[in-house]
C-alpha cells in the first residue's frame, strides 16, 4: 500500500547549543545591508559586493569555513520583515545548496532577540528545509538524498522553546510530504480502493476513527453526485471518513462545556479524464492530482492528534475516477445528491462539485460549528489568481476571516473572493435544481455558489486550490510536482480555533452580504 511507502522523517533533526564539530555544512543568515543575523559575526563587505551577495530574500552566498566546512550566508531580506516566512524561505535556500552534504547545521543562535520567537523560527525553518529537501523517488531505480542529520542551533535560553518549534514543524512537513506523495503518485496505482486504505492506515497511526463506504454502501445513502462522476470507471469509488475526538486535557470546549466540530471536505478524483466531455491530451498529464483536497484532508486529520488539535475535525473525501466508459454520465442526465437536491449535468469535466455535493451534505449532518473543502475546483480560478494563490469564498464572514489569518502564518497565500448572488442565475436549470456549470466568465464564483446549496446554512469557507496545488518548477520550499498546498492552513486553522460564536474569534462575524 501506498501509505507503508511513506515513513515520517526519521533523520536526525535536533536542537543544539552550538554548531557541532562534524557538520558538512552550516548556514546563518543575513540581512540587506549585509548585517548579520547571528551575534559576534561580521560579513566581509566588500567580498559579499564583489560576488554581487545583497541578503536579499532567498538569495545564498556559499563561502569557506572553519575546518573544511562550508559555511552559506542565507538572505533574510529586510530586517523589519523577519518572521515565519523569512525563516521558510530562507531554511529552503540553505536546503537547496547543500544538496550533497551529508551533515548540515542551520544557526539560529539569538534568534529570539530579532523579533520572532525561537518556537516559531525553528518550526517555519523545518518546514521549509524539508519541503525544499522533498523528492518523490519511489520509481526512481537510486540516487537516495544523503543527507544524514540536521542540526538546529539556538542560545541555551532558546532550547526549550526550539525544541517545541522543531517538533511542530516535523509534525507539519511530515503531514505536508504524505499529501505531495499520494498526490504524486501515478493514478494507475493510487485508485479510490488504494486512497481508502492509505487513510484506514493513516487513520490507525493517528489515533482517528475510520469509516469507509463501498459502492453498495454509496448507491445506499444516495450519494448521487458520486456514484454520477464513477459511473464511467471499472474502478469502484470510495467515501472515507476520519474522525478526531480530542483528550478531555487538550479540548477546546464552548461556555456550555461541549466541544466544537469543524468539517473537512476534499475532492478526491483520483484521475480526471473529463469523462465524456473529454479534455485533451495534455489537459489531462497532470490529472492524478486532482485528488490533492482528499490528500491533504487525509494529511490534515493524521496530524491532529501530534499536534494536540482541541476540536473533534470530521474528514471526508468521496473519491472516485472520472472516466468516459459506456456506462458513463452524459451531458444532460440529472443527478440526485444526498440533500435531495438535483444537479443536471451540463459538462462532465465539472465533476468536482458534484461529489463535493455529497461531501458537504454528509458534512452538514454531523452538525458542525465550521466546514471548510479544499478542491483542485476549477481552471477559472487559476485564471483569477495564478498557481501561487487559492481563492477563498465562503458563507460566513468570521469563519473566513479566520481561514485566512491562518493561510497568512501558515505561509500559504489565499485571497478572497465574492460569491455574489446576482450570479446564482447562471447555474439555473431548466429540468433539475441547478447545472453544474454556468457562464464561462466567473467559472470561480458560480462553482463555488453551487457547493453553497449543500451546506445547510453552516458557516461554510471553501478553498480552490487548482492553481497552488502543484508547481510547475523547484522554486523555494517546492519543487516540481504536488505542493501539499493546504495542509499547514488547514494544521493552523484547527490549532487555532475558537468557537464562531465566541466574542474572542473576532469583532466582525456573521453571514457574508452579498
Amino acid at each position: 500500500m501506498m501509505a507503508a511507502m511513506h515513513a515520517p522523517l526519521t533523520l536526525p533533526t535536533e536542537v543544539a547549543r552550538s554548531v557541532p564539530d562534524r557538520v558538512e555544512a552550516v548556514g546563518w543568515g543575513a540581512f540587506e545591508g549585509l548585517e548579520t543575523a547571528r551575534p559576534g559575526l561580521e560579513l566581509d563587505v566588500a567580498w559579499c559586493e564583489q560576488r554581487r551577495f545583497k541578503a536579499k530574500l532567498g538569495g545564498t552566498l556559499i563561502a569557506p569555513g572553519d575546518g573544511g566546512r562550508v559555511d552559506v550566508v542565507l538572505g533574510f531580506g529586510n530586517r523589519l520583515c523577519l518572521g515565519a516566512t523569512t525563516l521558510r524561505l530562507a531554511a529552503a535556500a540553505f536546503a537547496s545548496s547543500t544538496g550533497e552534504a551529508k551533515t548540515v547545521a542551520l544557526d539560529l543562535t539569538g534568534i529570539s532577540k530579532l523579533g520572532i520567537g525561537a518556537e516559531q523560527a525553528v518550526e517555519a525553518a523545518i518546514e521549509g528545509f524539508w519541503g525544499a529537501r522533498y523528492r518523490y523517488t519511489r520509481y526512481h531505480a537510486g540516487d537516495p538524498d544523503p543527507l544524514e542529520s540536521l542540526t538546529i542551533v539556538v542560545t541555551a535560553e532558546e532550547v526549550h522553546s526550539a525544541e517545541r518549534g522543531l517538533e511542530r514543524g516535523r509534525v507539519i512537513a511530515d503531514a505536508t510530504r504524505l499529501a505531495r506523495d499520494l498526490s504524486n503518485e501515478p493514478a494507475g496505482a493510487l485508485t479510490p480502493v488504494q486512497l481508502a486504505e492509505v487513510a484506514v492506515e493513516i487513520a490507525e497511526r493517528g489515533g482517528l476513527e475510520a469509516t469507509v463506504l463501498d459502492e453498495a454502501a454509496i448507491a445506499e445513502a444516495v450519494l448521487g453526485g458520486l456514484l454520477g462522476v464513477a459511473a464511467g470507471s471499472v474502478q469502484s469509488p470510495r467515501l472515507i471518513k476520519l474522525v478526531y475526538e480530542p483528550s478531555a486535557a487538550l479540548a477546546c470546549k464552548r461556555p456550555d462545556g461541549s466541544i466544537p466540530t469543524v468539517a473537512l471536505v476534499g475532492k478526491g478524483i483520483t484521475f480526471d479524464s473529463g469523462g465524456l466531455s473529454l479534455k485533451t491530451p495534455e489537459g489531462m498529464l497532470t490529472m492524478k492530482t486532482d485528488m490533492s483536497g482528499a490528500a491533504d484532508v487525509i494529511a490534515t486529520l493524521g496530524a491532529c492528534r501530534a499536534l494536540g488539535v482541541g476540536v473533534r475535525v470530521v474528514g471526508l473525501a468521496p473519491t472516485t475516477e472520472n472516466m468516459p466508459g459506456g456506462r458513463a454520465t452524459k451531458p444532460g442526465d440529472v443527478l440526485k445528491i444526498r440533500n435531495g437536491k438535483t444537479i443536471e449535468v451540463v459538462n462532465t469535466d465539472c465533476e468536482g462539485r458534484l461529489v463535493l455535493a455529497d461531501g458537504l451534505s454528509l458534512a452538514a449532518e454531523e452538525d458542525p460549528d465550521a466546514i471548510v473543502d479544499v478542491a483542485t475546483l476549477t481552471g477559472a480560478c487559476v485564471v483569477a489568481l495564478g498557481s501561487r494563490i487559492a481563492g477563498l469564498m465562503g458563507n460566513d464572514d468570521r469563519l473566513l476571516s479566520a481561514v485566512h489569518a491562518a493561510s497568512e502564518r501558515a505561509g500559504e497565500a489565499t485571497w478572497r473572493l465574492p460569491l455574489p448572488e446576482a450570479y446564482r442565475v447562471d447555474i439555473d436549470s431548466e429540468v433539475a435544481d441547478m447545472k453544474n456549470q454556468g457562464k464561462r466568465w466567473g467559472g470561480a464564483l458560480t462553482a463555488a455558489l453551487l457547493l453553497q446549496e449543500f451546506v445547510a446554512d453552516r458557516p461554510w469557507a471553501h478553498l480552490d486550490i487548482a492553481g497552488p496545488s502543484r508547481s510547475d518548477e523547484d522554486s523555494g520550499e517546492l519543487r516540481k510536482g504536488a505542493t501539499g498546498f493546504g495542509v499547514r492552513t488547514l494544521l493552523e486553522f484547527l490549532c487555532s480555533y475558537e468557537p464562531l460564536n465566541s466574542p474572542a474569534a473576532g469583532a466582525a462575524g456573521g453571514k457574508v452580504v452579498p
